[in-house]
């Protein structure tokens, strides 16, 4: 697939982003690209620490609680923290057979729709995963493991990601309602 020559399309950014919203839009694939990073590197450790972990129990019958929870916790931050730029490729939400067989205005139409509902959900798994961060640093709440790590390490990973994922839903819900002002696919 072949992206337009358009620079804010080549950027990361919807190209029926409206003018004043441009550089918060660039600041976003920024951030995108810098958490798709992270993400690739999380999942990496996850990969290293559960390798450790299988040689570790078959070669010296060592316990690895510590090893599951660090991996699972890698897990959870790549998931969340790149979600919001899988949702920038629309990789999240779309159903091609659907907008193929729909006329451009209505297709326009669907897809404020599913960038309002979308926002709508995202931005109630935010919050509510930021009031469960919140309650579990003030709580001190700890997984039920021997190690037992914070669990606020996990929940903050999800509010960030899913703050993230709803901020680029706003972007893309305000391109689609502009491209939709302007009658534009």
């Amino acid at each position: 697939m072949r992206l337009p020559d358009d620079s804010a399309a080549v950027a990361g950014v919807d190209p029926q982003t409206p003018a004043w919203l441009l550089p918060l839009a660039r600041a976003m694939a920024q951030v995108n690209r810098l958490m798709l990073g992270i993400g690739m590197l999380a999942l990496l450790a996850a990969a290293l620490v559960l390798t450790s972990s299988v040689f570790t129990r078959y070669l010296f019958k060592w316990s690895t609680d510590w090893q599951d929870e660090t991996a699972v916790f890698c897990l959870v931050g790549a998931t969340f923290l790149c979600g919001a730029f899988v949702q920038s490729l629309r990789g999240h939400i779309g159903i091609e057979a659907v907008s193929t067989l729909l006329p451009g205005w209505a297709n326009r139409l669907r897809q404020v729709g599913v960038d309002a509902m979308c926002g709508l959900f995202c931005g109630f798994f935010s919050w509510k995963s930021w009031t469960l961060c919140r309650e579990a640093w003030v709580d001190g709440q700890t997984t039920s493991s021997s190690w037992a790590p914070p669990l606020w390490i996990p929940y903050l990973l999800m509010a960030a990601g899913m703050s993230l994922v709803t901020l680029q839903l706003a972007l893309q819900l305000c391109a689609s309602l502009n491209a939709l002002g302007r009658g534009r696919a």
